[in-house]
């Protein structure tokens, strides 16, 4: 399942409005993506630092499809001004790179018969 980590950081102070607005998503806000191809995204914030994990088919896609769609922006508009840089949603970006992963490095390696 492909997979991008973008990450984002919030100005300084803005960590409790940035968690009170995920308290709760609207539901046409949840379903663009959705209905973009992404099968799944989840948040993580240390600090201010905010990575965003998405499984999605393709991340350049789903970009250029919510770049201008209406519930898209609406959130921007609630969520940018929390950033210490507005996402211009040019959609090149690739997150940050996958160094190691153990489901990859078990599936490469063989099988050994007295494992359970």
């Amino acid at each position: 399942m492909p997979q991008i980590t973008p990450r984002t950081v919030l100005t300084p102070g803005e960590e409790a409005d940035h968690g009170a607005i995920h308290e709760t998503i609207p539901a046409d806000v949840a379903a663009a993506p959705a209905n973009n191809g992404v099968r799944d995204r989840r948040l993580r914030r240390a600090g201010q630092h905010l990575f965003h994990l998405i499984d999605v088919e393709d991340y350049h896609a789903m970009r250029a499809a919510l770049r201008d769609h209406p519930a898209d922006l609406r959130r921007q508009a609630t969520v940018g001004p929390l950033h210490e840089k507005a996402d211009d949603h040019s959609g090149d970006d690739n997150g940050i790179p996958l160094v190691w992963s153990l489901a990859e490095q078990r599936e490469r390696e063989p099988r050994d018969s007295t494992e359970e």
